[in-house]
């Protein structure tokens, strides 16, 4: 059975389908440098702040979202943990997505995923739509597939450094951008994405550098790298 996450999966069969097949099919994950420790430190800390604030909402997003924080804690960890998690399974294709939310609004009886990103500058406006649409409609599907009813939107939430004060306190600007997700829209994504490894290995991909970096050791004649990786 294939099993597909929304971020290491969908967003790199997004970004290129020749990485994702390699991905999955061969093991050979892109190479990545040193992971910074500061973002999942932020993460951690911004969970713990809203899970003070369950069944209502924080202050400074209070009149700027919908809905309040989904006020059921241990249910809100459960979702968070990737081991327990919401799947999606396609019995047709045989294959799962699964994912973890950071949180999840409730409003009228409607379920809103709600993502929380940390960002070095203000972000634009299109930006949340660009680099998180996948994700989010990802999240939609999860718990509209296990019998919550969604609200067709979603909303990303970015933290953004403003000034330390007085003690080393940092003051951040907070910013919610409400995104529309599409059930069909990711369906057909992952559709696509497992058909996709049930196939041959795309064709190399100019645009993406991994691409370009691999081809470049092939021309280095790395004898270890089979070559038929290379030539397809």
């Amino acid at each position: 059975m294939i099993r597909i996450s929304p971020t290491t999966g969908l967003n790199l069969f997004k970004n290129c389908q020749r990485c994702f097949w390699l991905h999955y099919n061969k093991k050979l994950a892109r190479p990545r440098g040193i992971f910074p420790s500061l973002p999942i430190g932020m993460d951690t800390v911004i969970k713990e702040y809203f899970d003070k604030y369950r069944g209502k909402l924080p202050p400074e997003l209070t009149g700027r979202i919908d809905g309040i924080l989904m006020p059921d804690t241990a249910l809100m960890d459960k979702w968070r943990n990737w081991r327990t998690g919401l799947e999606y399974y396609d019995k047709e294709l045989d294959a799962v997505l699964f994912g973890a939310l950071d949180d999840c609004l409730v409003d009228a009886g409607c379920y809103i995923p709600l993502d929380y990103k940390t960002k070095g500058s203000l972000p634009s406006n299109n930006e949340a739509e660009k680099y998180y649409q996948t994700q989010l409609d990802s999240y939609a599907l999860l718990l509209n597939s296990n019998g919550y009813k969604t609200k067709d939107s979603a909303y990303i939430v970015y933290y953004s450094p403003q000034k330390i004060e007085r003690d080393g306190l940092v003051r951040f600007n907070i910013n919610p951008f409400r995104l529309e997700t599409s059930l069909e829209r990711i369906k057909n994504t992952f559709s696509d994405a497992v058909n996709l490894l049930k196939g041959n290995i795309p064709r190399q991909n100019q645009d993406c550098e991994y691409c370009n970096w691999f081809n470049r050791m092939a021309d280095c004649k790395f004898k270890e790298i089979p070559r038929d990786l290379f030539e397809a």
